[in-house]
């Protein structure tokens, strides 16, 4: 059984060895691990005048603005893009290949235009000034929290009440890292939140997560993080952070599987992005979420990835990944393994110069990992092994190193630890005298504990007073931008008003020439409605008139007939049959050429002189002068007043009497049509009607009278008529008809 172990064991250490290999390109490892300082300037080309407040930022997420002098420092590594921004030319871009300056020479830049000149020294001397106390602050960010909070506190000072938002933003962000440093990370998810609030960037969105995260407040880092990955703006190291952080975040709401997956995400970005370090962070991050699920093979399959990793990256981090895998193998008592890899960091540590190694990560919790340290988990993998000559040795080391560091906790617990084995062998002088060491320890540690909680409490207050007056300072930015804003909002509730206003006016002048459309297609319907009306009026008319005509030419056929008068019937049907298919032609027409009707009404009056040729004689006279052909009149308009000239005035007079037609021109437009007859006049023919026919209205007078009215109405007064006594002793009849041109 144990072969097939060593056999699996050797199969999983190896191809993990094997899957490290692969994720890295031979030869460059080294040189993409170092980050180093790359300097330069960016200037014009014709007059090499510097060019301050250019933004050189890197596409790992490093950032910095050129000074005054157009002079910038940025860390670095191998293979970097380094990106040069500003708004005075167009972004500018280079790939690192070495650790020599890199000037960049922009052409087409010039300070000659004087307004322009002054309000940009303006300008880029309050950003060189708000730069310098930033990095100020981060110089002092490790060694002197107070110092750097003061340097926020100026830069912030220096932006004055209408603060630029990308530079407030800056400094809160600034403010936010430092006190995260500190390990106080209630004030810099306060601080992260300000300048988020500013100006929002991916960056400071990341920062903010991993606050949440550190302060163990999974849920909000989740709420800030998740939105993060609809983001394209992304550069490769700021996505591998994000599925970092992710992973983290699921780590810590229980949620293994899903914090394996962001893990892996973010290795396939880190690996094809050459990002080293993150290669090894989240190879040992996968294995401590197979740890905590108690999947050893898994998790020793990627802490064999990470520490072949760390080797290739500084000491620091390999000691760091030994120490944890160290911890992994004591987990599960795998106490030889431990002290193996426990003995190798402790090879490496002694190497390196001292201070002894401090590491502060977000990979590990934060921890000084010392060879004092290490020599008391050795002797404590030695002791669950119950050898305790072997660890006795190395507790010793430990209270040496610790009293030599003043690692008062590391010399406590050693010390105590060294008695009780003492006492274990039964060398109790030994064991009494380390006793005694340890209760001193105890006071001592009692003592400077007190002190520390002393320091702590001086230090928050001075924090506290310190961020009282940066947030001052906010409370008085955010007084004047109140001000600022409130007249600005009172410029725009007038230019609302006036807006307003113009919109009630144009609303005004919209509805008056929608009404007036309205009534202008209203009319328009009615006058189209009207004459709609006339035209079926007139056809109703003309509809009436010729069964009227009609009737009374065949009575005068039957007036033939019953006189046995068949020659004079059949030549007055051939005259009638004629007058009939011209009338009807012409039926469905509102005006017919003037000559046309002249024609139908000479053969009307020759019928019905064929009836009556003793009554009356007539005559047509049309003045020579006149343009027949210019002239158009309704069909069948003058023979009902023909008609009635004869048969109420001419047929019964006593002796024959005379009907005339004559043709006038009144002026160039106008015509006169005169229908006159000497018959017994309008008073005595009324007079002789028959108490029947007074009761029947005349339908073919009638219908003109409608029908000259409906004319008038459609064509402007076309056709005027006018009948009056012919003599002024009432006799005979006189009808004047005005007939008007197109």
């Amino acid at each position: 059984m144990m072969k097939y172990t060593y056999i699996l064991f050797f199969f999983l250490f190896g191809g993990s060895q094997i899957v490290a290999q692969t994720q890295l390109p031979t030869g460059r490892v080294s040189e993409d691990v170092r980050a180093f300082e790359i300097k330069g300037v960016v200037q014009g080309k014709e007059k090499y005048e510097p060019i301050s407040g250019v933004e050189v930022s890197t596409d790992r997420g490093a950032m910095v603005i050129t000074n005054l002098l157009g002079e910038y420092r940025i860390k670095a590594y191998m293979g970097d893009e380094l990106t040069f921004r500003s708004p005075e030319f167009e972004t500018k871009r280079h790939i690192i290949t070495s650790d020599e300056d890199i000037d960049v020479v922009v052409e087409g830049y010039s300070e000659t235009d004087a307004s322009r000149s002054k309000s940009k020294m303006l300008r880029d001397d309050k950003a060189s000034m708000h730069q310098a106390y930033l990095d100020s602050a981060n110089t002092y960010k490790k060694k002197n929290i107070e110092k750097s909070i003061d340097f926020i506190t100026e830069s912030i000072d220096q932006l004055g009440k209408r603060a630029n938002k990308k530079q407030l933003a800056l400094s809160y962000t600034a403010l936010g890292e430092i006190y995260q440093y500190h390990n106080q990370y209630d004030l810099a998810i306060t601080s992260f939140n300000d300048a988020l609030v500013a100006n929002k960037t991916s960056k400071t969105t990341l920062l903010l997560g991993n606050a949440y995260l550190l302060y163990k407040d999974y849920e909000r880092a989740k709420n800030v993080l998740m939105p993060m990955l609809k983001v394209k703006s992304l550069v490769p190291f700021q996505q591998t952070l994000l599925y970092e952080y992710l992973g983290d975040t699921f780590t810590g709401l229980g949620e293994i599987n899903s914090a394996v997956a962001y893990y892996e995400k973010g290795l396939v970005v880190a690996k094809k992005n050459q990002i080293v370090p993150k290669l090894t962070d989240l190879n040992s991050k996968i294995a401590d979420a197979y740890a905590s699920e108690n999947k050893s093979i898994e998790a020793e399959g990627f802490y064999g990835n990470s520490l072949k990793l760390a080797k290739n990256e500084a000491p620091k981090r390999s000691i760091q990944e030994k120490e944890k895998v160290a911890d992994f193998y004591n987990k599960g008592n795998r106490f030889d393994d431990e002290i193996q890899l426990r003995k190798q960091s402790l090879n490496e540590i002694n190497k390196l110069p001292k201070p002894a190694v401090e590491i502060k990560s977000g990979v590990i919790a934060a921890d000084t990992i010392t060879s004092q340290r290490i020599n008391y988990k050795i002797a404590n993998a030695y002791i669950s092994q119950d050898k305790y000559d072997q660890a006795i040795p190395y507790l010793q080391r430990s209270i040496i190193e610790a009293d030599s560091d003043d690692d008062l906790i590391v010399q406590k617990d050693a010390t105590r630890k060294l008695s009780e084995l003492y006492e274990y062998e039964g060398n109790f002088t030994k064991a009494l005298k380390a006793y005694k060491e340890y209760g001193a320890l105890v006071d001592t540690l009692y003592i400077r504990k007190e002190q520390e909680i002393s320091r702590a409490a001086r230090f928050n207050r001075e924090v506290s007073t310190k961020q009282s007056r940066i947030t001052g300072l906010e409370q008085e930015r955010e007084l004047s931008q109140s001000k600022y804003d409130l007249a600005v909002t009172g410029q725009q509730l007038i230019q609302e008003s006036n807006k307003r206003q113009r919109w009630v006016i144009y609303s005004l002048i919209f509805g008056l020439i929608l009404m007036g459309l309205a009534t202008f297609f209203f009319y328009r319907s009615n006058q189209q409605q009207k004459l709609a009306n006339n035209l079926l009026a007139l056809k109703s008319l003309r509809s009436q008139m010729n069964p009227h005509f009609i009737f009374n030419a065949l009575n005068s056929v039957n007036n033939y007939i019953a006189k046995s008068d068949e020659r004079s019937a059949n030549r007055y049907l051939s005259e009638f049959s004629t007058l009939m298919r011209s009338v009807l032609e012409n039926s469905e027409e509102d005006f017919i050429p003037l000559s046309k009707e002249l024609e139908l009404l000479a053969l009307y009056v020759k019928l019905e002189h064929s009836r009556f040729p003793d009554k009356f004689d007539y005559e047509i006279n049309v003045d020579e002068h006149i343009d027949v052909g210019a002239f158009q009149i309704p069909p069948m308009l003058l023979q009902p007043y023909i008609e009635n000239s004869i048969w109420h005035g001419l047929r019964y007079k006593e002796e024959k009497g005379f009907l005339e037609i004559a043709l006038k021109q009144k002026d160039k437009e106008t015509l006169e049509i005169i229908i006159t007859d000497d018959g017994i006049g309008r008073k005595k023919s009324a007079a002789l009607k028959t108490m029947n026919q007074k009761k029947q209205k005349s339908k073919g007078m009638g219908n003109i009278k409608k029908r000259v009215a409906i004319l008038n109405d459609m064509y402007k007064d076309k056709v005027d008529v006018h009948i009056a006594d012919l003599d002024s002793d009432g006799t005979g009849t006189k009808v004047v008809f005005i007939l008007k041109k197109d």
